[in-house]
């Protein structure tokens, strides 16, 4: 072989190992990096995914509780069931005035402290320890406390109603016109917290420099809040407030513990109505079933959501 012939022979096939040392490293790095995943992933795969999948296999059986009893396919039977049944549907339109009616003052009340908490005041360290306070309470003693406050007979809230000559108070927990009301008081108290973070958390990135300028221009508090605050506040209070509706629909423990979704069913969120198809009678494939429906319609209507707020915010 001459030497032009090795030449070209050379430039052709490249180095030894050249293109394919490259491959390998990339093949390396992302080796590396699902090595650096997999203890995140694992534990989400074993304890989200694989139980969410498995529950929405059990909806297309007639599985009930029982060890003896041999778990059948039924197919859609399930769903059929509950498109006719109306304590579900009912529980299912509680959960959702629960949720907006949660959501809505709890993200108004949030602003408004996050706004406050924002202002340089003096011990504004302590104020902004005590505004967590009900966040890091477990929302079982969260329940037994406004339990407390809400005793009909020795309760702050009665015994402040007659000291103030208002009336002799009333049973807030089982009046069939108060339950739902009193329990999203609660409910509002007790999730405000972590909204009030986050809205903070974003008002402490919005640039002290637009403010200033805006004061400069003549614009008043309104305005500066309208036209610097916000705009740079909207992305959180979109985040947050998606997310408090989705906990705020699955609650469980804190009206568990409050009213057992009673009196009448007035406070059955469909989370508990799951719950006593799943481990009172026994009907696991149904709950399962309800578990899917709860989370496909909330889904669409978050999607509604959020593409309505985000196609607002592109046109402004």
């Amino acid at each position: 072989m001459t030497l032009a012939s090795a030449t070209v022979q050379s430039g052709r096939h490249g180095p030894p190992g050249g293109p394919r040392g490259k491959g390998s490293g990339q093949i390396d790095r992302n080796a590396g990096t699902w090595f650096l995943v997999l203890p995140a992933l694992i534990p989400i795969l074993v304890l989200s995914v694989g139980p969410l999948l498995y529950g929405i296999a059990l909806a297309f059986t007639d599985a009930q509780s029982g060890r003896t009893r041999s778990t059948q396919w039924v197919g859609v039977l399930n769903f059929q069931d509950l498109l006719h049944d109306g304590l579900f549907w009912e529980s299912f339109r509680i959960g959702l005035v629960w949720a907006v009616g949660v959501t809505v003052p709890q993200f108004v009340l949030a602003l408004g402290l996050a706004l406050l908490l924002n202002q340089n005041l003096r011990m504004r360290w302590l104020a902004r320890a005590l505004a967590i306070i009900p966040w890091a309470m477990p929302e079982v003693v969260v329940g037994i406390m406004w339990r407390l406050v809400y005793n009909p007979d020795a309760g702050i809230l009665n015994e402040t109603i007659r000291d103030l000559g208002l009336g002799d108070g009333r049973d807030w927990l089982t009046g069939l016109a108060t339950a739902l009301p009193a329990v999203i008081l609660v409910g509002v108290w007790a999730g405000m917290p972590q909204t009030t973070v986050a809205l903070l958390a974003g008002l402490q990135n919005t640039p002290h420099e637009l403010h200033e300028a805006a004061a400069l221009d003549g614009a008043g508090a309104w305005r500066r809040f309208r036209t610097v605050t916000w705009p740079a506040l909207k992305p959180v209070a979109l985040s947050i407030t998606a997310l408090n509706f989705i906990w705020n629909f699955n609650s469980f423990a804190l009206v568990y513990v409050l009213t057992n979704g009673g009196p009448g069913g007035r406070t059955r969120l469909p989370m508990l109505f799951a719950y006593e198809e799943a481990f009172r009678y026994g009907q696991f494939g149904y709950a399962a079933a309800m578990g899917c429906v709860m989370v496909a319609v909330i889904s669409v209507i978050l999607a509604v959501y959020l593409a309505g707020r985000l196609r607002g915010g592109e046109d402004r």
